[in-house]
């Protein structure tokens, strides 16, 4: 029905008579239709005209009242404010945009295998997380206390810390903590040394905190020592140095060590992928060397899943202390049910189990990942984590051959991508985790088809 405004309800329609109608009215004054001053009938009449009752249309003007559309004047009535028109922004759907890697085979590093049917540890640790009630309020900021104590259990015996609950903080993951940690302990303009070639992450990371990097060069065994210049903190893959995957002996820990010491420089321990050695066990961390002068990061992302964004921090309590602190203030910490779950799943053996699973799968991809490569140049990095590192010859470009894989339908990475300052031979970092077997064998066949093209010009 109509009024002597432009107005019209609909009483099979979905909202309550009162919002349709106040509606109405803010879209004549958007569009021009009601202009300011404009003097609206009283709610009486306004009733009559749309054979409402008068408390809809009391309860419509209430609401435009309230939000500063028309105003009452004693003794004259209701006007429009002297709002002015504005038109509607239009919203323009964006289009989705396209995965570049969706229908290719990934050789990608740094992402495990993950099987599509869960398994029964899995499952149960996620039917116990259902089962109880959240916290009341907010959780601790460094994490559940009874995780832990449990993840301390955990790198005592699996990395040999020796540590307890108040060592460890919680975190979504190595990134997420070396971000932390470069916001609580570094200024803006302060040096930090990272390993070249290196992980993008940690590069991003330092940047984004404004940090000057110092690109320290590497070897077949991991960081240089003897190339470090003064700095405040030095990120460093000891265990299996990424790309190349040198593994930081015991002499030059101890060297790292004593010159942190006579420094006072604070060591970052990236412990990304350790759990995986296919020649010995796996290496105790640098951090059980000097607990107080180390930070050590954990994380899941390698034997479990990275879309759990879980991992940990291990320090000196008082770091920990500092980080929570940080931590509280700014509310960043991994979500209650997350930390639950893996509370489950480091009690009851699941990530030892697919720890012990997953070294055997991965196992048994390396080697036919290196026997299928070997030809086409030197194979470095082979003895631990979930990728190796082909070495090209130097009339090689690593980024045309990426470009050719990618024409073929495998997604690689060209060495050359993780190098800044430090020169070095092209090459490819693969990894073998992700694909399933008959997917790997494909990718490999692919990719060697490229490098005979590419290597035999």
């Amino acid at each position: 029905m109509q009024s002597s405004l432009p107005l019209i309800l609909d009483r099979a329609a979905g909202p309550p008579l009162h919002l349709q109608l106040a509606e109405q009215v803010r879209a004549a004054i958007r569009d021009g239709r009601l202009q300011a001053g404009h003097r609206l009938p009283s709610t009486r009449d306004l009733a009559k005209d749309l054979a409402v009752s008068r408390s809809v249309a009391q309860a419509a003007y209430d609401q435009l009242h309230a939000e500063g559309w028309i105003e009452g004047r004693t003794g004259a009535g209701t006007f429009v404010t002297d709002v002015a028109p504005l038109q509607p922004a239009v919203r323009r759907r964006r289009e989705p945009r396209p995965d570049p890697d969706a229908g290719l085979l990934t050789l990608r590093p740094g992402i495990p295998y993950i099987s599509p049917t869960p398994d029964p540890g899995w499952r149960r640790a996620w039917r116990e997380v259902s089962a109880q009630s959240p916290p009341r309020g907010y959780d601790d900021a460094a994490g559940l206390p009874a995780l832990r104590e449990a993840l301390a259990d955990h790198v005592g015996r699996v990395r040999g810390i020796a540590c307890g609950p108040e060592n460890v903080l919680v975190t979504n993951g190595t990134v997420h903590g070396l971000r932390l940690l470069l916001a609580v302990t570094l200024q803006p303009g302060e040096r930090i040394a990272i390993e070249d070639p290196g992980y993008l992450n940690a590069v991003g990371a330092a940047r984004d905190h404004r940090l000057e990097i110092v690109d320290v060069p590497v070897d077949e065994d991991g960081l240089r020592v003897s190339a470090l210049t003064e700095c405040s903190a030095v990120y460093v893959t000891p265990s299996h140095q990424y790309p190349l995957g040198g593994r930081l002996p015991v002499a030059r820990r101890n060297e790292l060590v004593r010159w942190a010491r006579r420094t006072g420089t604070l060591l970052i321990e990236d412990d990304y992928d350790s759990e995986f050695r296919y020649d010995v066990a796996p290496l105790p961390a640098l951090a059980q060397l000097d607990l107080d002068r180390v930070v050590h990061l954990g994380t899941l992302s390698k034997t479990l899943s990275p879309s759990l964004r879980l991992g940990w921090l291990v320090a000196a309590d008082t770091m920990v202390d500092r980080l929570a602190t940080f931590r509280a203030n700014s509310g960043d910490w991994p979500a209650w049910p997350m930390q639950a779950a893996l509370l489950t799943m480091l009690r009851d053996g699941y990530l030892d189990q697919s720890v012990r699973r997953n070294r055997r799968l991965y196992a048994d991809r390396r080697l036919h990942t290196c026997t299928a490569l070997a030809p086409y140049g030197q194979v470095i990095g082979q003895d631990a984590g979930l990728h190796i590192t082909l070495l090209l010859p130097d009339h090689v470009n690593d980024h045309e051959v990426t470009r050719l894989a990618r024409a073929s339908g495998v997604v690689i990475a060209p060495l050359s991508e993780y190098r800044r300052t430090n020169p070095g031979p092209p090459g490819l970092v693969i990894g073998y985790a992700t694909p399933s077997t008959p997917d790997l064998h494909k990718a490999l066949a692919l990719l060697t088809d490229v490098l005979n093209r590419v290597t035999n010009r």
